[in-house]
């Protein structure tokens, strides 16, 4: 007997409209507005619980990639009335989007990339997640940046953390940890500047601490300092803003291996992998989260 086919989700409507809608974001890729929003459609139901109720930092290109392109984490004249403005207890405003119509909104901006903090607007001075950002520079391999992320969950396994893991959609992977939301930043950084130090005083010809370009050539940073307050990584799902319209795509460890590097997974086809895919390696990530303080090495 034929097995019947998995039904279709159904795909999220906006009442956001795109003004030029086919503008071209990604000229190489002849990727327009409309395709962008198109995708946010496509993988909402997956990006959704990493962007929405965060404050954002975004890298808005209103007129491509290839013409002026600057970070904003606060507000600007125009701005659409489903991006939410906050403020943190220092009166700094915060942008925060809550539904599919916030999404599209950044799109009418011209937000290629989207950066969440890693703690959520509701508790902003504990963080839900801590990353470590695998830098390659000249001269590293590919299957020496998975190394480097396999050796970064082996420590954290040893830390009784979980880990996952996704592609920057640049050059290298990005080791996420969920965490129940009990140690503040300084904790977490401090976890995660201890653990760097770690692997590069113990092969300091493979892995580097510091963001000293001059040293980077053959070993690879490991960059923790997007753990500390009001910094920021990529989101799970987004688009780079650089030609190949790369996506920073979750994916299971046990794939690895086979996949060919970290701008593998473009906005053309990310949503046929989702599709395809079995199930989601990131569908247990907020079930899976702990408290790093509680947490082998994560005590104190």
């Amino acid at each position: 007997m034929q097995k019947a086919p998995t039904a279709r989700p159904t795909l999220p409507a906006s009442g956001v409209t795109l003004t030029h809608p086919d503008r071209v974001y990604w000229p190489e890729d002849g990727i327009t507005k409309q395709d962008l929003a198109d995708y946010y459609a496509e993988v909402w139901r997956f990006i959704a619980p990493f962007v929405v109720a965060r404050p954002l930092a975004l890298l808005r290109c209103p007129d491509g990639i290839h013409e002026a392109c600057f970070f904003q984490k606060h507000s600007w004249h125009g701005i659409g009335k489903a991006i939410r403005i906050e403020k943190d207890s220092d009166g700094e405003e915060l942008l925060v989007i809550d539904d599919f119509d916030g999404l599209i909104a950044l799109v009418q901006a011209g937000a290629l990339e989207i950066h969440p903090w890693g703690a959520p607007l509701a508790d902003l001075d504990r963080p839900d997640s801590m990353i470590f950002d695998l830098d390659p520079g000249a001269g590293v391999g590919w299957r020496e940046v998975i190394a480097g992320a396999r050796e970064i969950r082996a420590r954290l396994e040893e830390a009784d953390l979980p880990a996952f893991v996704k592609t920057s959609g640049g050059k290298g992977l990005h080791v996420v940890v969920p965490l129940a939301p009990k140690a503040g930043w300084e904790a977490v950084r401090g976890f995660a500047r201890a653990l760097a130090d770690a692997m590069a005083a113990d092969s300091p010809d493979r892995y580097l601490a510091v963001a000293t370009k001059a040293r980077r050539e053959g070993r690879i940073f490991i960059d923790y300092l997007r753990n500390g307050r009001g910094n920021t990584a990529v989101a799970a799902y987004c688009p780079r803003a650089r030609a190949g319209a790369a996506v920073s795509l979750p994916v299971a460890w046990e794939e690895l291996d086979g996949t060919a590097g970290a701008a593998q997974f473009t906005l053309r086809n990310a949503p046929a992998r989702l599709a395809s895919s079995r199930a989601d390696p990131w569908s247990g990530f907020r079930k899976a989260a702990v408290p790093l303080a509680v947490s082998g090495r994560g005590r104190g």
